[in-house]
């Protein structure tokens, strides 16, 4: 038996492989939580019956006024790092989080120096936090070694996501692969943050040595920062959680969106709970503008109630992706992983808030398309070590690199054998074919370069604008 949980012989299995690993039993009460809506029939879906226009929002820019609040509070506010990905998809086997960014400093070092830029600023040892998966752990804990300063926190840097079982899809059994185990587990999605917070005593360790709220946000986004006008803002307006938001453009038409439920509170629907014949319309960046930049805000005592009254399981919503078995090979048997969304909290909270924030908050990482945009001079790095869009511009140059030959992460820096040309005043940019950019390469509004098959080069010192077809 597991808390209220009785395991039942198609349970059992998952029990006792969870059992063997050592997950704490609200990690196990939690997964099963969701395997049970699975099992009764729960697709994972919010329709659009139940989705409907938010309404007015509060706007970071007119949160001016709260900013005496928050700066008085800033040494309350712990960092945490969302730092469990993989850079598989550019051809890394570590922590994308260790990709170099800027004059060869990686994510977790722009991290760890916002991090000491907000210590000097509040005089005091505001902590920052990684959460890591089983397969970053190790080495972000090694890069952060080298920052001693942060060695004097209230708690430890780091902590563990949980893992969970796959689900074959035929019979919803565990999945048991004993030539590469490995493949019989999963990540159960950034909503782990509460339950992971919590069994790993992290979260009663930062309330009692006096930090009240968290920042969440994800590695790869060096946008994001502890705001004084945001933190100033929930405490006048005793909010327990807030979600920034950003206007959706057609980039962005993926991304999970916020919405108001029928019940009046505010929401979040990703991609995955929507049926086939309601993507368009989830897509519909007229109809849905806001999209969920994953930067989140909590209320530390909040979250240790909420998971109180829920016997150590915060009921998100359920997320049903099917995946094959092993990624690499698309005909391996179909799986199902459950997974859950860190800002579904929103809908969970009673006083919870949505802010509408600007695109300088938002700077993720994804491909090496957004690589060459945040290694360009279309950022800029701040005096604290932010990694915000240069000034004038209001969203990032939209950039289609060929995949055949910039996909993957080596292949990428050596055809930018002198660093990335400049995009300041790039609009979009399109490279087609296998092409190397030289030195001093600078590039303007829209352009295409087409590259032949056999390799073609951009030569130093010229500017782009329009197609350019090189021989």
């Amino acid at each position: 038996m597991v808390g209220r949980f009785d395991a039942s012989d198609s349970t059992q299995p998952f029990v006792s492989r969870m059992e063997a690993i050592e997950m704490p039993s609200d990690a196990i009460r939690s997964f099963l939580f969701h395997l049970e809506r699975l099992t009764h029939g729960e697709k994972g879906l919010i329709p659009s019956s139940v989705v409907h226009s938010v309404g007015e929002i509060p706007v970071f820019e007119e949160l001016e006024g709260f900013r005496v609040s928050g700066r008085s509070a800033l040494a309350k506010v712990a960092t945490i790092k969302l730092n469990g990905g993989l850079g598989t998809s550019m051809g890394l086997e570590g922590p994308k989080s260790l990709l170099p960014v800027r004059d060869k400093l990686t994510f977790l070092d722009l991290i760890a120096r916002q991090a000491l830029a907000l210590r000097k600023e509040t005089g005091s040892n505001a902590p920052l936090l990684l959460m890591n998966s089983y397969r970053t752990d190790t080495e972000s804990r090694l890069l952060l070694q080298s920052y001693r300063e942060l060695n004097n926190q209230l708690v430890n840097t780091s902590f563990l996501q949980h893992r969970i079982p796959k689900i074959l899809c035929r019979d919803l059994s565990p999945v048991v692969c004993p030539e590469d185990t490995d493949l019989e587990w999963c990540p159960p999605g950034h909503g782990d943050l509460y339950a992971a917070l919590a069994t790993s005593g992290t979260l009663s360790a930062l309330i009692e040595s006096g930090v009240e709220f968290a920042f969440v946000s994800n590695a790869d986004n060096l946008g994001a920062h502890v705001s004084s006008r945001i933190l100033g803002y929930m405490i006048e307006q005793g909010v327990d959680f807030a979600m920034e938001v950003c206007e959706r453009t057609l980039a962005d038409r993926k991304g999970g969106h916020l919405y108001r439920h029928s019940n009046g509170r505010l929401g979040l629907r990703e991609i995955a709970q929507c049926s086939s014949d309601e993507l368009d319309g989830f897509q519909d960046i007229a109809k849905y503008p806001l999209f969920n930049t994953n930067n989140v805000w909590l209320r530390l005592r909040a979250v240790d109630h909420l998971l109180r009254a829920n016997q150590g399981v915060i009921p998100l919503p359920t997320i049903v992706n099917r995946k094959p078995l092993d990624p690499r090979q698309t005909d391996s048997p179909e799986t199902i992983q459950l997974e859950t969304a860190m800002g579904a909290a929103i809908s969970l909270f009673d006083r919870a808030a949505a802010i509408r924030v600007p695109r300088q908050r938002f700077s993720p990482v994804k491909t090496t398309n957004d690589l060459l945009s945040v290694r360009s001079d279309a950022y800029q790095l701040t005096e604290d070590n932010r990694l915000i869009l240069h000034p004038g511009r209001t969203a990032p140059p939209k950039i289609q690199l060929d995949p055949q030959y910039f996909s993957l992460i080596d292949e990428f820096d050596m055809r930018f054998p002198f660093g990335p040309p400049s995009l300041r005043h790039c609009d979009e940019l399109e490279v087609r074919g296998n092409v190397v950019f030289k030195q001093g390469v600078s590039v303007r509004e829209t352009a295409v370069v087409t590259g032949s098959d056999t390799g073609s080069t951009v030569s130093a010192a010229f500017t782009i604008t329009g197609s350019v077809i090189l021989d």
